[in-house]
Parts: C-alpha cells; sequence; structure tokens
C-alpha cells in the first residue's frame, strides 16, 4: 500500500497553480497527479515525496486534505493489460472506488493505482494472482 494525498481546491483560475506553488516552495515533489472536477470544487489526488510535510503545508496554506492509502499494482505496457487486471478484480468480486494509471518514478512499469473499501484484503488478492504491489515509505 501507498499513502495518497487527496486535495479539495476551488474550481477556478489559479488554483492549481497555487497548491504546486505551494508544495515547490516546502519541497515537496509530485510523482503522480490526477485532478476531477465539478462546477465548484476539484479533488486534486497526488502520490508526493513526503505526504506528511505536503499535506501540513497545504493545510497551512487553507486547504481541505486527507490522506488515504491505495494500492499500487503494476501492470505490464501491452495492450490490454489494464484489462487483465480489471478481469482479475472482477473475477474476485472487487468493488473500486476509482483507480487511475500513472507511469511515475515508481516503477519501471505502468502501476494501476486503486482505491478500494478493503485495501489490505485486495492487496493480498492481488499478490496471490501474481501482480506486483507496490509499497513506499514516505
Amino acid at each position: 500500500m501507498i499513502r495518497q494525498l487527496s486535495i479539495f481546491a476551488e474550481n477556478k483560475k489559479g488554483a492549481m497553480h497555487r497548491i504546486t506553488q505551494t508544495l515547490a516552495d516546502a519541497g515537496v515533489n509530485m510523482n503522480t497527479l490526477v485532478t476531477n472536477d465539478s462546477a465548484e470544487f476539484g479533488i486534486i489526488r497526488m502520490l508526493v515525496s513526503d505526504t506528511d510535510k505536503a499535506s501540513a503545508c497545504l493545510l497551512a496554506a487553507g486547504y481541505l486534505c486527507h490522506v488515504d492509502y491505495v494500492v499500487a499494482a503494476e501492470i505490464g505496457d501491452a495492450c490490454g493489460s489494464l484489462n487483465a487486471l480489471l478481469e482479475t478484480l472482477a473475477g474476485g468480486n472487487v468493488n473500486l472506488d476509482y483507480l487511475y494509471v500513472t507511469y511515475s518514478g515508481l516503477s519501471r512499469h505502468p502501476v494501476a493505482i486503486l482505491r478500494t473499501p478493503d485495501i489490505m484484503e485486495v492487496e493480498g488478492f492481488l499478490q496471490a494472482k501474481g501482480y506486483n504491489t507496490l509499497e513506499r515509505v514516505d
């Protein structure tokens, strides 16, 4: 499992720049970033070099942040690799809250980041099915 930082930010001009500037000023490196938006607010999910430091500096800057755990599973870099992972999860009756794929420095392979209600169970299930899951202590 790895820790993921979620930031809730207003959906307005310059919001992302203020977040990245805050992290840059604190010396926190963003390894992976994905955004989801609505009309007024967005959720920015990040894997960063120092989750605690990032959360602290963003909270001090007035952002609402949440740190949680996600499963990071290596997948192949070939057509159908993500589909194979999803087929495995479906076969195990695994419910996903969301997923995204990253090509960050976490691995030499693409990595599927999975959020599920049963993080430890899903991580063990994927390992038993032959998937390499990643851990990172920041």
